[in-house]
């Protein structure tokens, strides 16, 4: 399969529709590994719409990334700007493509494809600053973009200069959203940016992995959007939000751990729902009515029919779960359903990417842990050093983790990204960090101290936090942590003293040999 190209089995959704969305395919293949490429990349075709598929490998930031002038394109130096363009792709390939707190812009195009990239931590406010706070936003007349296995983090909400991971705007049309991560943000993302803009969608949404999300899953005005097949675990405020007459057709999903993941709210101005065959969790919470604030539980029930145009196939919602935590996210390969339970991978997909790797932080403001886990990401140092070979594989890469407080800066998912510059400290000098949905038996860890931080941690304990059985204990950490075999969901490791402050890089988990 070459990355331009348009499968309406893969693709899914309203991007088909409306001539379809094919972004570079037939055009030049570039690789690049900075903004400055991307820009590049743009400016020097021949017109603004001559098809070009731009693969990235490495990580783009602001200290890559500047404005490049020429008459193909029409670029800017805190962003990726994709502005008054048409039939371009971009996709991460290799090593994986990490946009780190650099924004990708969609604005005044059409016809464009993002596939396998990872855009984290995007600031409207402190420093640096990009697109708004949104990791993916399109805005004024743009149609047919699809973005497919992306990754789209932040560390928090508002409060801490975040916006929004996936914002749809001023006549924005035929979008859809595939086999992505939406994680710790105060906002996953909005169609129609206020009650006048009227002229947005529509947009699809599906095999995504919401967590760790106040709200606006989305928050939909006006215009019509499908749902189907997606996982929403840890919605914390409220979730798919259509009013002022948008219409979403949720099928199919499953949430957990969501409080009103479906409803008007906020507004007196009613929005509407068909919906079936979603699973909601007994963890899921609904609120009572009220003047502006209308969830559509707790016996959630369709107020319209919305007929879709397109031909799609959904996933039994009781396998939705493990479907979704098996392909959504950058480096997986483009794993995508086979709309019957199982996974499928396309034969290049291996070029797409290294290997899984773990979730983000638990962002919004959450104490003690929502969890994280199945993200993925691309770039940076992988792995933890220089791993015994007979350890197997690092079971912790894919699960989530979650712990008893973090330091400002820091996630509890740092420690199963596979980066050693990243890390979490607890908020003191003592605290937990947990990896969990491992549901195996393990019997060694490795806990890697942080470049300049090793041997800060004096004294620690690792438990099965399942049961509170202590597996073993010592003073400063050894490579490797070894203990009789045992079955569990959560391992932790609890810090009980420390010289100065505990930087935990990684919390690898083995079955070993």
């Amino acid at each position: 399969m070459s990355f331009g190209q348009a499968h309406a089995n893969t693709i899914g959704g309203f991007a088909e529709l409306n001539g379809g969305t094919t972004g570079g395919a037939g055009g030049q293949v570039i690789r690049v590994s900075s903004g400055v490429g991307i820009h590049q990349a743009l400016c020097t075709r021949a017109s603004s719409d001559t098809p070009i598929i731009i693969e990235v490998e490495g990580t783009v930031n602001h200290g890559n990334t500047a404005k490049v002038s020429g008459d193909s394109c029409n670029t800017a130096d805190d962003k990726i700007e994709l502005k008054d363009i048409s039939n371009v792709t971009i996709v991460g390939v290799g090593s994986g493509a990490l946009f780190d707190e650099l924004g990708i812009h969609i604005r005044n195009s059409s016809n464009i494809i993002i596939r396998n990239v990872h855009v984290r931590n995007v600031k409207k406010s402190g420093s640096p600053t990009s697109n708004g706070g949104d990791a993916i936003g399109m805005e004024s007349n743009v149609s047919n973009v699809w973005v497919d296995h992306a990754t789209l983090e932040a560390s928090g909400g508002e409060s801490g200069g975040y916006d929004a991971l996936f914002d749809v705007k001023n006549n924005s049309k035929y979008i859809t959203l595939s086999y992505s991560i939406l994680r710790n943000s105060g906002r996953g993302g909005l169609v129609g940016s206020s009650d006048s803009d009227d002229n947005n969608g529509p947009i699809t949404f599906h095999h995504n992995f919401y967590e760790n999300i106040d709200s606006r899953t989305p928050l939909l005005r006006h215009g019509t959007a499908h749902s189907y097949n997606n996982y929403f675990d840890g919605i914390y405020k409220s979730g798919m939000n259509p009013r002022i007459g948008g219409e979403m057709k949720a099928q199919n999903n499953v949430f957990e751990n969501a409080k009103d993941p479906l409803g008007t709210f906020y507004t007196d101005k009613l929005g509407y729902w068909d919906i079936s065959g979603n699973i909601f969790a007994s963890s899921v919470t609904w609120s009572g009515e009220d003047d502006d604030y209308y969830p559509a539980g707790p016996n959630p029930i369709s107020t319209t029919s919305i007929s879709i145009p397109y031909a799609y196939s959904l996933d039994n919602a009781n396998c939705v779960k493990s479907i979704v935590l098996a392909t959504a996210g950058a480096n997986k390969g483009l794993a995508a359903s086979d709309g019957s339970c199982s996974v499928t991978t396309p034969p290049d997909g291996g070029d797409t990417g290294g290997g899984d790797t773990g979730g983000g932080d638990t962002g919004g403001g959450d104490t003690g842990g929502g969890d994280t886990g199945g993200g993925d990401t691309g770039g940076g140092d992988t792995g933890g050093g220089d791993t015994p070979t007979n350890l197997g594989q690092n079971l912790s890469i894919g699960g989530g983790a979650d712990g008893s407080s973090k330091a400002s800066g820091t996630s509890y998912g740092n420690v199963i990204d596979g980066d050693l510059s990243s890390y979490w400290s607890p908020s003191s000098s003592t605290g937990r960090i947990s990896v969990k949905r491992l549901d195996t038996t393990i019997n060694a860890v490795r806990i890697i101290e942080a470049s300049g931080a090793q041997g800060n941690v004096t004294s620690w304990t690792l438990k099965n936090h399942d049961t509170g059985e202590v597996l073993t204990s010592g003073n400063a950490i050894p490579d490797v942590i070894t203990f009789s075999p045992v079955n569990l969901y959560k391992v932790s490791f609890e810090v009980n003293s420390s010289n100065g402050t505990p930087r935990i890089a990684e919390f690898e988990v083995y079955n070993a040999n």
